[in-house]
């Protein structure tokens, strides 16, 4: 594949295919940009420090409408109605957004999901929080069944790491949290459920795992089709949520080359599944020459009843720098008829766009690959999330804020077509056949 190659003045490395639209840094205040969602001609993306929300009514050239102080990490996010649902696994002392940092060993220290209400763009209130065991690491939302989905949805609530001296995230821990969602009355949301996903302990003896399986890092969950896959730590499973409030496990597999389950995306028929593995944690420096092509890298598996096949692997073949974290993150599909197309960050490794319609040879279509934030250190930066929505890649940039690109390849453009008015990655549904 032809490319550009690194220059002096910007330091990228890209596909001909490619370019960027729209860069804009870090609001004042924010740390550590995380993940994405959309809604009509809004991006709302997450941060150690709160959330920010952007007009992207002009593509090329997107606006800061607000940006919202209420420290607490991850601060992944999803939006649904009027209501923006934040994740919070970071201890702090109390659930407000001047909360400070207080040990998880203080039985009064808060981690859980915050709810605000977006009607007003440009001053978000907050309505609500709840407090999860072990805190929430991320969280995917939920739609309800049938006519109950006018009503309320859930959200499932994925945390990991308990510890004998945490009053509030005992071992095992081997649950995720469900909280319910009244849209009419979203101060009265609360926790309904913390089914026990993994009876038997899950994967915790394979050799190279970054940490046993203790709950899920990740869920994506499949309304329409009552599935779900979630990402484990130490396993990869499908759920079958048919009762939102216990989900239970369908299928369930382990890969000795994966450290650490990190996320899943279904593809738009919802019989195949993309693990990531994040090796390193996301910190480490995964893409160099030293690695492994087959390490930190995502996993194609085939839905097949009860069962997941393994089918290939994917990883970015460009190596990056002992300065550059890098490892297989977040992604979502491309809406191409016919076609398993997603993209995909990788951190510093930036973003690749690829197709595993043939899932056991997988080939990239396009990629976006800056240099080292530091070239003297390995400091954390890159793309945490690439998602594509509506004929746009939006990237949520670590360490240098929100970057708007455009791919254009015969293989892709059809994509173009096809116009949604919501977009949470982790909540995926058939793309409409109106544009196809």
């Amino acid at each position: 594949m032809a490319g550009t190659p690194a220059n002096a003045a910007d330091d990228v490395v890209k596909s001909d295919n490619i370019r960027l639209e729209a860069h804009l840094d870090l609001p004042a205040g924010a740390a550590v940009n995380s993940d994405l969602a959309f809604q009509g001609d809004y991006a709302y993306v997450g941060n150690f420090n709160g959330f920010s929300i952007y007009n992207i009514r002009n593509p090329k050239s997107p606006q800061l409408v607000s940006s919202v102080s209420c420290p607490g990490g991850q601060m992944d996010v999803t939006i649904l109605g009027d209501l923006l649902v934040t994740s919070v696994d970071s201890s702090r002392n109390n659930d407000s957004c001047q909360s400070t940092p207080q040990s998880a060993t203080v039985k009064e220290s808060w981690e859980g999901v915050r709810i605000f209400d977006v009607s007003d763009k440009r001053n978000p209130r907050y309505v609500k929080s709840v407090e999860t065991n072990c805190g929430s690491h991320t969280h995917t939302l939920v739609p309800a069944r049938g006519r109950d989905a006018r009503k309320f949805f859930y959200v499932y609530v994925s945390s990991y790491l308990p510890a004998a001296n945490f009053p509030d995230c005992q071992p095992p821990h081997d649950k995720i949290s469900v909280v319910k969602v009244p849209f009419a009355d979203p101060a009265a949301a609360s926790l309904v459920s913390t089914p026990v996903v993994f009876p038997d302990g899950g994967n915790e003896t394979q050799p190279g795992l970054l940490l046993p399986t203790s709950g899920c890092h990740d869920i994506t969950v499949y309304a329409e089709k009552d599935l779900a896959a979630g990402a484990c730590m130490g396993d990869g499973v499908i759920f079958d949520i048919r009762d939102r409030e216990r989900p239970r496990i369908k299928a369930r597999t382990t890969d000795p080359n994966f450290a650490f389950w990190h996320s899943a995306t279904f593809n738009n028929d919802g019989d195949k599944v993309v693990f990531t593995d994040e090796l390193g944690g996301g910190v480490e420096a995964m893409c160099t020459t030293a690695q492994a092509p087959n390490r930190g890298a995502d996993a194609i598996y085939e839905l097949r009843g009860h069962r997941l096949v393994f089918k290939s692997y994917y990883k970015i073949s460009r190596p990056q720098t002992d300065q550059e974290n890098c490892v297989a993150h977040n992604g979502s599909l491309l809406p191409v008829k016919g076609r398993d197309i997603m993209v995909q960050a990788w951190y510093q490794g930036g973003l690749s766009v690829w197709d595993f319609t043939d899932s056991s040879r997988p080939k990239e279509i396009a990629f976006y690959d800056r240099g080292p934030v530091d070239p003297s250190q390995l400091v954390l930066g890159g793309y945490w999330s690439t998602y594509y929505y509506n004929g746009y890649i939006y990237g949520s940039e670590i360490a240098r804020g929100f970057d708007v690109l455009k791919v254009d390849d015969r293989r892709t453009n059809s994509a173009n077509r096809v116009r949604l008015s919501l977009l949470n990655a982790q909540t995926q549904s058939r793309y409409p056949e109106r544009g196809w």
